[in-house]
């Protein structure tokens, strides 16, 4: 009989395992260092030659072991992995199992399963108490009876320079609806609350510092005259023709998602998407009746709906700057209008322009003409069109991709190599991106909103978004989250760019661009960079050396 034989080698956490290929070694990958106060991964691929199924377990051994959180890589269905139109930074293009969850494994238990290649991802979080140093890890396999199988190691040099708290804007639009919806519990109930603060948190720990505020039921993603799951913060009362609010369940929603960790909120958007044509799902106690009073029949501007606003919008905002959060709140119009709805645009905006004086207004729109008219003051462009409001001097811009980013640009589809969400952090830092945004935290909805999915079994809305496109992580059955690969990735983006701001405070932005590009053939752009792993490996530790010699 000839002996089983098993294998498991270390590799980053910017290669993606799929089953049946053999993952590269690249010892020049691996070399991992940290600054405090950020969390680090790496991964170790494992197979086995057998002829069956076995089981197993992991054993850590690190003097800071208690720091180390091991989780196993789950491929997930995807039927619609990319578009017709690619180009050459895909990794597959066919629909089939592609490497993203991340799930905590139940006493270090592990399953090998013949011939398929698994991978266990490796976060290392480093506290300011983490001391400076290498710290040597070790990732023993062993068998049911405790013999050693094979093993993987690596260390973690720390610097003794602590991350700075992260300055750039990020928000991903949060679905409440759709955890009411999935976790079938009713809306603001206490079950309710408690998987909503436990999505926020965890959102808030990988970055996300913004939130989508559900003031009225979100008008994103939902068919004409169609509606969805009512999540509505304030209670509006209409009685004998006048209006009245209860502003409670937002002020439960503010102080919830400030103690978790968030700093900024976004007021859900005040008029349709696709151009402001109608008023969001409004609901209400109309003389002692509850009811929907506004929707898709409703006109945008010059209807019950603008007397409605001119009512509302003074009080929201006197409660939001009695709450010492205005300076840190900002409004929408209407998601991602075109050129030939600025009209439409226009009319919705001067409707409430002179209630939001004092606060921000951004939305998701990629035509310079609504900047250049004056419409939006803090344009939020999309990375394949973002260069026309740079080339412009634009300052402050925002950026934004979603399903329509499929060439060349930084995006997060399950297809795509893992550094091509990660360049995205690089990018931000170069041009001085003062926030970002995507629409995908959490929507377990079809396309519209036409249905509900179960995002274990759907990863691309139904067949309408590539999958990695709708949300970030996947809904627990006990109503916790559970991350993916990308929502890692995109925290670590987020960490190179705090990286990059703490090294220019110590020296000055050119030095800090020349580390980025002084090798490089051509300037980094949002749609020409580096496509390897080494690069944005290399770079991250060359940022933290240069930290460390100036600490």
């Amino acid at each position: 009989m000839s002996k089983v034989t098993y294998t498991s080698k270390v590799i980053s956490a910017l290669q993606k395992v799929f089953s049946d290929e053999e993952p590269r070694f690249l010892p020049e990958c691996n070399v991992l260092t940290a600054l405090k106060n950020e969390t680090v991964s790496f991964q170790v691929a494992y197979t086995s030659g057998n002829s069956h199924i076995t089981y197993g377990r992991i054993e850590v051994e690190s003097p800071i072991s208690d720091s180390i959180r091991v989780r196993q890589v789950v491929e997930v269905p995807s039927s619609l992995c990319c578009h017709p139109m690619v180009d050459d930074n895909y990794l597959r293009t066919r629909p089939g199992l592609y490497p993203d969850l991340l799930r905590d494994l139940e006493d270090g238990k592990i399953t090998y399963v013949a011939g398929h290649w698994q991978s266990l991802w490796v976060d290392v979080r480093v506290s300011e108490d983490t001391p400076a140093g290498t710290h040597p890890i070790v990732i023993k396999f062993l068998d049911s009876h405790d013999r050693e199988l094979s093993r993987g190691e690596t260390s973690v040099t720390v610097f003794d320079a602590l991350l700075p708290e992260q300055d750039l804007i990020r928000t991903e639009w949060f679905h409440g609806d759709c955890l009411a919806d999935y976790y079938k519990v009713e809306v603001f109930s206490p079950e309710h609350w408690r998987i909503l603060e436990n999505f926020i948190a965890a959102a808030a720990k990988r970055g996300i510092n913004m939130i989508l505020t559900p003031q009225f039921t979100p008008p994103l993603d939902t068919a004409v005259g169609g509606e969805r799951t009512t999540i509505q913060l304030v209670d509006v009362r209409l009685r004998e023709g006048e209006y009245a609010f209860d502003f409670t369940k937002l002020k439960r929603w503010v102080d919830m998602c400030q103690r978790v960790g968030i700093k900024y909120f976004e007021m859900s958007h005040l008029f349709t998407q696709w151009g402001a044509v109608a008023a969001p799902k409004v609901m209400g106690v109309v003389d002692g009746e509850y009811r929907q009073i506004f929707g898709w029949e409703t006109p945008a501007v010059g209807g019950e709906y603008t007397r409605f606003l001119q009512v509302y919008l003074p009080e929201l905002t006197k409660k939001l700057k009695e709450w010492g959060i205005a300076e840190r709140t900002c409004f929408h119009i209407s998601d991602e209008p075109s050129l030939g709805q600025l009209e439409s645009y226009r009319a919705a905006k001067e409707s409430v322009a002179q209630y939001l004086k004092d606060f921000v207004i951004i939305d998701a729109l990629s035509d310079y003409e609504f900047y250049k008219s004056g419409l939006v003051e803090k344009p939020v462009s999309s990375n394949n069109h973002i260069h026309t409001f740079l080339e412009h001097g634009v300052r402050d811009v925002w950026s934004y991709y979603c399903t329509g980013q499929y060439d060349k640009v930084s995006n997060r589809f399950m297809s795509m190599p893992s550094a091509r969400n990660r360049i995205y952090g690089v990018q931000l830092y170069k041009y001085d991106i003062e926030g970002i945004l995507h629409w995908g935290y959490n929507f377990y909805n079809s396309q519209y909103s036409l249905r509900h999915i179960n995002p274990y079994e759907v990863t691309d809305a139904g067949g309408a978004f590539p999958s990695g496109d709708p949300f970030l992580v996947y809904p627990k059955w006990d109503g916790t989250p559970e991350e993916s690969i990308r929502m890692m990735v995109l925290y670590q983006a987020m960490t190179d760019h705090r990286a990059m701001k703490l090294l220019e405070s110590l020296t000055d932005k050119e030095y800090v661009m020349e580390l980025i590009e002084g090798d490089l053939s051509a300037p980094i752009t949002f749609d020409t960079y580096p496509k390897s792993d080494m690069y944005l490996i290399s770079l991250r530790n060359r940022i933290n050396r240069e930290i460390a010699k100036r600490q």
